[in-house]
């Protein structure tokens, strides 16, 4: 735990922490002050136990130059673990705005000699464009410039981030994580890193490789971005409300995507075609998408991949090259 120097007394110096974090009893006051339930369809569930911010906080493996980037802050108990395990700078992102409204004041009170390194922005984290574009939202600072400044973006545009992060650590809401952080990874190149907690199942999709019962749609697609693995169980205990799932963190780090002439919306359309109907063939599921069984049988061969193979048996590699193979020419017949 990080502390500062405090003033002395009699024959020693005494020391208190740079950062309190939340206990359970002041977790629900202040969401019962606020006024705050935790809502099912924003999947909120709050982690009320230090020990388990803490351990995310350090599994998270901190550089002082890094920009944290969380989703979700809520009412701020990851967010205070955070600073103390000496994040440099972060960004928190909050749809709610009564939660993103009271976050500020929370780190003032709880980390009052940190709160200058946290921005906080009111918005929905699939609306987040890339740093330095344009962007609907307006910030003020807090007092004297020292508080973090509190956002209030326009949900229904791309915001820009009034910083570059390049690490990502959230506790995202278990009914959107797959969306936001295929999202994030796709505007957000800079994030070279992260460690998030998700659902247990969805977890295991995410680490998933080819072969695997549930290697998917997710799997595959994080995969163009990163390589995942998985990094812990959090037990369903430390969460309030108690939630009706298992939960896990998954640690990713970037890599360049896989070679290819195809874009990543093509690779991305090959994938969701090929598990659409994953007890199909490759042939027979991907007819749709070529136009025709054979067409698809045809591409397939084209890109060395056995048609009767079913989605789950190819890699991320094997999809971008498939992509890459263009549509036969419609033959044309002329005449003497």
């Amino acid at each position: 735990m990080s502390h500062r120097v405090g003033p002395q007394s009699g024959d020693g110096v005494t020391t208190e922490p740079l950062v309190r974090l939340l206990g359970p009893g002041e977790i629900r006051a202040l969401a019962g002050r606020l006024g705050v339930r935790p809502s099912k369809r924003l999947g909120q569930n709050f982690v009320v136990e230090q020990g388990t911010v803490r351990r995310i906080a350090v599994l998270a493996a901190l550089r002082p130059d890094d920009v944290v980037l969380e989703v979700g802050p809520g009412l701020g108990s990851l967010t205070l673990a955070l600073l103390e395990a000496g994040a440099g700078q972060l960004v928190a992102v909050e749809i709610d705005r009564a939660l993103a409204g009271e976050l500020p004041r929370t780190i003032a009170a709880h980390a009052p000699h940190l709160a200058g390194r946290t921005v906080v922005v009111t918005a929905d984290a699939l609306k987040i464009g890339e740093p330095g574009g344009s962007g609907g939202s307006g910030g003020s600072g807090g007092s004297g410039g020292s508080g973090p400044a509190a956002l209030a973006g326009d949900r229904t545009a791309n915001l820009a981030l009034p910083a570059t992060p390049s690490v990502l650590v959230a506790n995202l809401p278990y009914n959107v994580a797959v969306p936001v952080l295929l999202h994030l990874l796709a505007v957000l190149p800079s994030l070279a890193r992260g460690l998030v907690m998700v659902q247990a199942e969805v977890a295991d999709r995410m680490c998933a490789g080819p072969g695997s019962r549930v290697y998917g749609t997710p799997s595959v697609k994080l995969a163009w971005y990163a390589g995942a693995r998985a990094a812990g169980t959090v037990p369903r205990s430390v969460f309030w409300p108690v939630p009706n799932v298992d939960s896990r963190l998954v640690a990713f780090t970037r890599h360049e995507s896989p070679v290819t002439t195809a874009s990543r919306e093509e690779v991305f359309a090959v994938i969701d075609a090929a598990f659409r109907q994953r007890r199909k063939t490759l042939r027979a599921a991907l007819s749709g998408w070529a136009g025709s069984a054979a067409e698809a049988e045809r591409r397939l061969r084209a890109a060395g991949i056995d048609p009767g193979l079913r989605g789950e048996s190819l890699g991320v590699a094997e999809f971008a090259r498939l992509a890459a193979v263009h549509p036969e020419l419609p033959r044309t017949i002329r005449s003497s």
